[in-house]
């Protein structure tokens, strides 16, 4: 025998087998880790994988070829490209098993092709085979019993149990099944069952096979240290007079997290007394795996410490090494105080006009204060920083706290202080104020003052002699002066002690993120920790490994203590932000485009043949019928599964949530039909394991509330979908600002009512509106006579679609007919 394939190239510094072995392996070929999640897979993982799935194969299980041999022959002409001759009496069966351990990789593009089922049946697992029929893909698959007893089976029996038998490699019990003609059982307790969900099912998905079990199995959990933190009632901050700490009021107990489940240490040695392996708990599929455990109760033996700090961003993340964490009522009411500003009273005696946005920093910078946290207000030039942080002393002063016991400093570049003196003598002349600057500077005048006003020189030559007076506020402008955490000037300025610090600047970060740390360490002290642990937690994954988990954690733990707004955003002059609607096409899928036509053959000629009410009836049922293909074809055919493949809409969709979600922002989802919703809701479980709210005409009042309170004040939740009826109007969910209409009502105002959800009063972010319609369809046409005859579609669109029964016979088949 003598065979000879392609060269073999290199790709991206990995050698790949030749293109004619290529085309024979599984697009979908994914390497995994024993005991560990699955990763997504490099191009050099899938070529570990399949060296490894071939040197198994042909040393292990043929005893045809020596180790050696493998490497010098066979593995020469797959990667290499030599040509190989096989004559001898020793190698001339090399030939049969090369073919042999190709013909797996073939086993997904044949009619018949095996499916893997997972069920749990009691306390254990049950693996069933079963065999898909292509040419009937609406049917569901086959057993494998009645493939080895019924005749009608007769014609796919033999490839199926060919196909099987290549799999027992891989899975040895299934040798079970066709011993038995699948009559047997496969059950697997929860010990037996890692091996299987670990080694052998990962191992035969490598060949494309499908593997079908419960979701909760996809998404298994492992117990994890975590904590229970508790706080004094948060109405006490109301009832103290004075300046609170948060992180005084906060306290903790270790606990386990297992999924969505938090336990105390005892009941979690009780859980690993009565299991092992898998189990099921409280509807989530946890791993007990010994090691892990083993490791486990040594952190609960021997707990890391945890600062306040620490403990103050575990609360405002809500988990702790990536662990779900318990916050107990008080708790949960104190952190919303902290992320969320409510309206404030200005000063009574501010003599300025605030805008809206001035007025939003001014509320949140005085609510800092009061809760004993510093702030950055890092507004772009020119957007009235300063006024905002006057009002904020003035309030103080209003409240009693800014007085001739407790001071206010500002340090400015020495260009800014006269500036800040008049700008103080302007809107807030109850507030007195004396410049400590020049030869003669003295502090005596300041007995009489409620702010002193220095510069970075000064301060940093007086350190001492400035923290002799006891200040309430320590105000810092341009805050880029102390960037750098190892300069004299930054040592000294961090120094000075105030309970309430500001920190102004329109550029907090010029370089890097060390230029943040050292602003934050100083409104802040210790927030972020030292230096070297800032750079090793957060700077060197964010800036050298683009590490967006840590990116997003970090901008949550921050996200309290810093505001900025930019001079492009248009909030800043009428309050609302930019709106931008886009028109996204989406193409139809083959399997879309073929109803879609169809649809239109066996339709358009009955209404043709009609008239008068039957006729507008029928057009209406055809419009309907193409707006439900355009969805999804599941929702025309009312059945078949909901796979996101089968749509463009539905895969642009999952394409812009995964944006959205990688912005960590919120968005809501408008469709007409309760159907479309629904699907929506498990493909985007399916997607990214989030379980989306679906508020619909069928959803009761109360349950109704409840969603729309979870959106707008739960940080977790991300998506919203909403039916278009039912929430059009009298929803406030400025929680988000991204808007997608599935489907389109073809009515501007209507659309306009459930963007308006979003777009309105105390919207701050700017608004997308992502309207999908399907290219070369009548949605494309429709959307095109809307936008260039707004004046039709306002004086006739109000009913929806049923406009479109008036059209003539040949201008509806203009309409509707595929471009």
């Amino acid at each position: 025998y003598a065979v000879r394939w392609l060269p073999a190239y290199l790709n991206e510094d990995i050698k790949i087998v030749s293109e004619e072995v290529q085309q024979l392996l599984p697009r979908q070929l994914v390497y995994y880790k024993i005991n560990q999640e699955v990763k997504e897979p490099t191009p050099e993982d899938n070529f570990n994988a399949l060296m490894s799935l071939f040197l198994n194969h042909f040393v292990n299980a043929n005893n045809v070829l020596s180790f050696r041999h493998a490497q010098q022959e066979v593995m020469q002409m797959f990667f290499a490209g030599t040509p190989q001759q096989f004559e001898t009496f020793e190698n001339k069966e090399y030939p049969f098993a090369i073919q042999q351990w190709l013909s797996r990789f073939f086993i997904t593009q044949k009619d018949y092709v095996p499916v893997i089922q997972v069920e749990e049946n009691n306390d254990e697992f049950e693996v069933k085979v079963a065999v898909n029929d292509k040419t009937k893909p609406l049917e569901p698959p086959i057993s494998l019993k009645d493939i080895f007893s019924k005749d009608e089976y007769i014609k796919m029996r033999m490839t199926a149990l060919r196909d099987l038998a290549m799999l027992i490699e891989y899975f040895p019990q299934m040798s079970d099944l066709l011993a038995t003609q699948g009559q047997a059982q496969l059950f697997f307790n929860s010990t037996e069952f890692v091996n299987v969900l670990f080694k052998m099912l990962p191992t035969i998905k490598l060949f494309g096979i499908e593997i079908l079990m419960p979701k909760s199995l996809k998404k298994l959990v492992r117990p994890k240290v975590s904590m229970a933190i508790e706080a004094e009632d948060s109405g006490a901050i109301k009832n103290k007079k004075s300046i609170v700490g948060i992180q005084e009021m906060l306290s903790f107990n270790w606990q386990i997290a297992v999924g969505s489940r938090m336990v105390t240490k005892s009941e979690f040695y009780g859980l690993i007394k009565r299991y092992n392996g898998i189990v099921k708990l409280n509807e989530e599929y946890v791993f007990f795996d010994e090691k892990a455990i083993q490791k486990l109760i040594t952190q609960l033996e021997t707990p890391p410490p945890v600062d306040p700090n620490q403990l103050l961003q575990v609360a405002i993340t809500e988990e702790y090494n990536g662990a779900k964490v318990e916050l107990n009522k008080e708790t949960k009411e104190l952190m919303h105080k902290l992320l969320n500003t409510e309206e404030t009273e200005l000063p009574k005696n501010l003599l300025a006009t605030l805008r809206p946005y001035q007025e939003r920093g001014y509320a949140w910078m005085y609510k800092n204060s009061r809760l004993g946290f510093g702030s950055i207000i890092a507004d772009d030039m020119g957007l009235g920083k300063t006024v905002q942080v006057i009002a904020t002393l003035l309030r103080l002063k209003e409240d009693g706290e800014l007085n001739e016991k407790q001071k206010a400093i500002i340090i400015v570049p020495t260009t800014l202080l006269t500036n800040w003196s008049k700008e103080i003598s302007k809107f807030a002349p109850l507030l007195s104020s004396h410049i400590y600057h020049g030869q003669s500077r003295s502090l005596e005048p300041l007995k009489d003052a409620d702010i002193l006003i220095t510069t970075y020189g000064v301060a940093r030559s007086e350190t001492t002699k400035l923290n002799k007076q006891k200040w309430l506020v320590l105000v810092i402008d341009e805050a880029q002066n102390i960037k750098n955490p190892a300069t004299k000037q930054s040592k000294a300025i961090k120094r000075l002690k105030a309970p309430v610090k500001i920190a102004m600047s329109g550029t907090p970060v010029e370089n890097r993120l060390s230029e943040y740390w050292s602003i934050f360490d100083f409104v802040n002290k210790d927030y972020l920790g030292s230096l070297t642990k800032f750079k090793n937690t957060y700077a060197r994954p964010i800036e050298i490994d683009r590490d967006k988990k840590k990116l997003d954690h970090f901008l949550k733990v921050t996200s309290p203590f810093i505001i900025r707004r930019l001079k492009t955003d248009k909030s800043i002059i009428s309050d609302l932000p930019d709106k931008i609607e886009k028109d996204d096409y989406c193409v139809l899928t083959s399997r879309q485009t073929a109803l879609y036509q169809n649809v239109i053959d066996s339709t358009m000629k009955m209404v043709e043949d009609s008239e008068g009410i039957k006729r507008r009836g029928m057009v209406l049922k055809l419009i309907t019928s193409l707006k439900q293909i355009c969805n999804h074809p599941r929702q025309f055919l009312k059945e078949g599964e909901s796979e996101p493949a089968y749509s463009g809409k539905s895969m642009f969709v999952l394409d812009t949530l995964q944006q959205i979600l990688d912005r960590n922002e919120k968005v809501l989802i408008f469709t007409q039909y309760r159907e479309m919703g629904n699907m929506l809701v498990k493909m985007i479980n399916d997607q990214f394991g989030i379980e989306a709210p679906f508020l619909h005409g069928g959803t009761p009042r109360k349950r109704r509330d409840e969603m729309v309170e979870t959106f707008q004040n739960n940080r977790n939740t991300k998506i919203f979908i909403l039916s278009l009826k039912a929430a059009g109007t009298g929803l406030n969910l400025t929680a988000a600002n991204n808007v997608i209409h599935y489907d389109l009502w073809w009515n501007p105002a209507v659309e306009a009512q459930a963007t308006d959800r979003v777009y309105r009063i105390g919207q701050s972010k700017k608004v997308i509106v992502h309207r999908l319609i399907t290219q070369g369809t009548f949605e494309e046409k429709i959307n095109k006579m809307i936008q260039s005859k707004k004046e039709l579609a306002n004086l006739t669109v109000s009913t929806g679609e049923n406009w479109i029964g008036d059209f003539s016979d040949s201008d509806l088949r203009d309409l509707v007919k595929l471009e």
